[in-house]
């Protein structure tokens, strides 16, 4: 099944009327740099602005891709588990909106490189390890207009030797595989992810028990990190079967401490048990909470404390199997007729997509701070969690979680291996590297080129290797940049902080973008007549792989 972009969009409907835009603590626009900090006026004053209907296409779609270079694969690829998108053809052809014939993303073609020389490694160092969500989360306390979620995990407080915060919110880091390209540190940002289960998750008769939470936390991560097409078995940390009521080994016996799964229950345990267990689907209720970081070239991971972004999503609405298949029929109809993605909710509340997600995101101000996003810059997040082929249950993050408690940790590449999607040969980065031609979509990594490619163009694989099972170093080597380019990387975007203008783009990038349509017509690429389109991109890695 394949569900294109509309070709002749009619409508555009954004139910952006959750609540009316009431008074603000911040004066006139013009008044705003001597204004109170005020991290919801902008989106909601803007909060019928759109410019670009389609923005929830992602820059990346706009790559010339040429014959040789497919970084379309990790995106586009055949439905797998509970999606039931197949949208693996969308390498081979450009299929666009009338709207989205014309790349949106003007930034890309934007020459900084004044403004970045402009910029001192001692200004950015300042910048980046400056902290820009505490200030965030005492401007929301008690401000009449706040609503919905709002940033409640304190990162001062840490986490325990478990991954759980240390401040009794409940939520738990992970520690995970980078989806391949954009977001790898290279090519611009870190990041860390956190989970969270409701609380009836988290009890047993009205009363916490931290044993039935960790219990549940690895049923679901049986449920949505162990691949489709071959056997259950996914190690988890030590967890009380008996709790559970349920033999999850298979060694025909209920009870006892357990490493690993092989079966899922029905339901979840304690005062979840009503909650049913859905293979690859998360309960009603889980929420992530995702910051997007600059690069600190001297802390470890290359983690900085400055946050670019803080992207907060919640299941508010589980369906059955049947809803999952109904509502992508449902999204291949909308665009068959025509009609312009439809988000319900607003800024200040959370959008939510067709599959029962609701997502929210703050971004950096003109002076660092974290504000909401507008409508529009919202959007742009709403698209790969939405539709995309690849996804389980519309996720990226939990699904590449290292197995078992050494996932259950704040998120790092140190140590960590390049390892093979599941089902493939060969490790992922080496994987994307080859099918790529380069270290990001646009092929624009000169650093990367130059580290793993010869003069010829050939990668050296030998190398690249070296970041894999056996080999001598690791992922964080392979796929982090030098102390320059981090740098730079880092004033590029503080470049295009103080312009305020994301609604064009927020990529990181050090110059214009050459491999990049500024409009196109839906034709074909040349990856279909080269025979460089690849069916088999997947979240799921293979933990057990040794190189061969």
């Amino acid at each position: 099944m394949r569900f294109p972009k509309p070709s002749a969009p009619t409508v555009f409907v954004a139910l952006l009327l959750a609540a009316p835009v009431g008074a603000t603590w911040m004066s006139a626009p013009h008044e705003r740099e001597e204004a109170p900090y005020d991290p919801l006026h902008r989106a909601l004053v803007e909060r019928l602005d759109v410019a670009n209907y389609e923005a929830s296409v992602p820059s990346q779609c706009y790559t010339k891709t040429g014959p040789d270079s497919n970084a379309c694969w990790v995106c586009h690829t055949s439905g797998r588990g509970e999606n039931h998108l197949v949208d693996w053809d969308l390498q081979a052809e450009y299929a666009f909106s009338d709207v989205a014939l014309t790349n949106a993303w003007e930034n890309l073609f934007a020459d900084r490189s004044e403004r970045i020389a402009a910029i001192s490694d001692e200004e950015i160092l300042g910048h980046v390890r400056g902290d820009n969500y505490t200030p965030l989360r005492r401007a929301l306390e008690g401000h009449p207009e706040h609503r919905g979620w709002g940033p409640d995990l304190d990162f001062d407080a840490g986490f325990d030797e478990l991954g759980f915060a240390r401040d009794g919110s409940g939520w738990r880091a992970l520690r995970y595989q980078p989806f391949p390209g954009t977001f790898w540190p290279t090519n611009g940002s870190t990041d860390d992810v956190f989970l969270r289960l409701p609380e009836e998750f988290r009890s047993v008769d009205g009363k916490p028990s931290l044993e039935v939470y960790r219990l549940n936390l690895a049923l679901l991560e049986g449920s949505i990190a162990a691949p489709d097409r071959a056997p259950l078995e996914r190690v988890v940390e030590p967890v009380d079967e008996g709790l559970s009521g349920f033999d999850l080994d298979g060694d025909g016996e209920v009870g006892g401490t357990i490493t690993s799964i092989r079966h899922l229950p029905p339901h979840f345990a304690g005062d979840a048990k009503s909650h049913e267990l859905l293979r690859w689907l998360h309960p009603q209720g889980v929420e992530y909470l995702h910051t997007v970081r600059y690069l600190d070239p001297d802390a470890p991971g290359m983690m900085a404390r400055r946050m670019k972004e803080v992207r907060y999503s919640k299941k508010v609405q589980l369906m059955d199997l049947w809803g999952v298949v109904y509502r992508y029929e449902r999204e291949f109809k909308e665009k068959e007729e025509g009609n312009i993605p439809m988000w319900r909710g607003g800024p200040d509340v959370g959008m939510q997509n067709d599959f029962g997600w609701l997502l929210k995101g703050y971004i950096e101000d003109e002076r660092g701070r974290l504000r909401l996003q507008t409508t529009e810059e919202q959007m742009a997040c709403m698209g790969c969690h939405s539709a995309v082929g690849v996804t389980v249950d519309q996720t990226f993050t939990l699904a590449r979680k290292l197995p078992g408690a050494a996932g259950w940790a704040h998120q790092s590449l140190a140590g960590l291996k390049d390892r093979p999607q599941h089902g493939h040969a060969r490790p992922e980065v080496l994987t994307y590297l080859e099918r790529v031609r380069g270290g990001d979509e646009f092929r624009a990594n000169a650093e990367m080129i130059e580290r793993w490619f010869d003069g010829e163009g050939t990668l050296r694989v030998d190398e690249v290797l070296r970041a894999a099972p056996g080999g001598d170093k690791d992922l964080l080597w392979l796929v982090g940049p030098s102390r320059e380019r981090a740098l730079a990387l880092n004033k590029a975007y503080l470049a295009l902080v103080r312009e305020q203008r994301f609604e064009l783009g927020r990529d990181a990038l050090l110059g214009p973008i050459e491999n990049v349509h500024k409009s196109l017509t839906n034709v074909a690429t040349d990856l279909g007549a080269a025979e460089n389109v690849y069916t088999d991109g997947v979240l799921w890695l293979d933990w057990a792989w040794e190189a061969r």
